[in-house]
């Protein structure tokens, strides 16, 4: 079965424009909001996503207010969304966008890549939808689309699978309307053609030429065959109060979650052993300790798994002490601790 590219593209085409979802980046798809938005929702849901997008809009509308941005208001406007290197470099990317481009992000493939943080994948999605160029964007949705589409088993983690669903996705583009068309197949993958579970071919504009599912093989593709074992790491988390404030650490500068606050914690090894010997050799004068109970956290290579206490001191220490307002305000967290955040609020109000 051959799938004629006009006829793709219509199909595509008209069942995006009878009903697409109404997105706040949508609405005015510049190359700044296209950009912001696109970072926001690498390995994050797009529900989550909308509120994240609207206060960064709010606080930072320019790239000039993102060039300007303090590290910290920055960490604390990313706050939960994870992936924390992304804000980063969004602000070094937009640092090199003023100083270099006086302001205008790169419409060239060949620029955008330079900018930190700015791959294949973000780089297409701006050059077709906000500058509307007929540029190739390739994220989970498009490959799963695309090789259930045409039941193409190549493994999309390797460089010869990207390269040949890269130039599949090419030969297809809409010249006439990248924009729509490159949000169609991100919509089309999101919404019908699921990443998880049974896809809804019943409502799929393309599964009338759908060979994967002409011969019912949608959930064998797309193929990925690397497999990458995380590092687990033990750790326990201490909640650490004294008069209604709490004790935070800032991590590195560099490393993971650089630049962060967290509640004081240690990674679990021989030495450390039990809990209850590690507290006897510090200098604490402690009123109550509470276990919290354990928690789990994913990075792209390592897994935190954490039990929690909450450690009532009778002295302070020296330290950074935070209210509740400053830890809501102030202080940028990040979400792997955000089981022990939540039950902080016992003690502090």
């Amino acid at each position: 079965m051959s799938v004629q590219k006009e006829l793709f593209q219509e199909k595509l085409l008209s069942w995006y424009h009878s009903g697409h979802r109404i997105l706040p980046w949508r609405e005015d798809p510049t190359a700044y909001h296209v950009w912001v938005s696109e970072i926001m929702l690498q390995q994050t849901r797009v529900e989550a996503v909308k509120g994240y997008y609207q206060r960064f809009m709010e606080t930072l509308p320019t790239v000039y207010d993102l060039k300007e941005v303090s590290d910290e208001k920055l960490l604390k406007l990313w706050e939960g969304l994870g992936y924390y290197s992304r804000a980063r470099n969004l602000k070094k990317a937009a640092g090199m966008i003023v100083d270099v481009y006086q302001g205008k992000i790169p419409d060239t493939y060949e620029e955008l890549i330079k900018l930190p943080g700015i791959g294949d994948y973000t780089a297409g999605a701006i050059l077709s939808i906000a500058y509307h160029k007929p540029y190739p964007a390739l994220d989970g949705n498009v490959f799963r689309v695309l090789t259930r589409v045409y039941e193409n088993p190549v493994d999309i983690l390797s460089n010869q699978g990207k390269q040949e669903i890269r130039s599949l996705l090419l030969s297809l583009l809409s010249k006439e309307d990248p924009s729509s068309f490159t949000q169609a197949l991100m919509e089309l993958g999101a919404l019908v053609c699921v990443p998880n579970g049974t896809p809804h071919c019943d409502a799929c504009p393309l599964s009338s030429f759908c060979k994967a599912h002409l011969h019912q093989r949608e959930c064998l593709f797309p193929v990925k065959k690397k497999n990458t074992k995380r590092r687990v790491e033990k750790r326990y988390v201490f909640l650490i109060t004294y008069q209604n404030r709490v004790l935070l650490n800032q991590r590195e500068e560099t490393g993971l979650l650089a630049h962060f606050y967290e509640f004081p914690n240690i990674l679990v090894d021989e030495e450390t052993k039990t809990v209850e010997t590690w507290l006897r050799s510090l200098s604490l004068e402690m009123k109550e300790v509470t276990p919290l109970g354990e928690a789990k956290h994913l990075f792209t290579h390592v897994e935190w798994q954490m039990m929690g206490y909450h450690i009532e001191l009778k002295k302070p220490i020296v330290g950074i002490w935070a209210s509740r307002k400053e830890l809501e305000e102030v202080y940028p967290i990040p979400s792997a601790f955000m089981k022990y955040q939540e039950q902080l609020k016992q003690w502090i109000k």
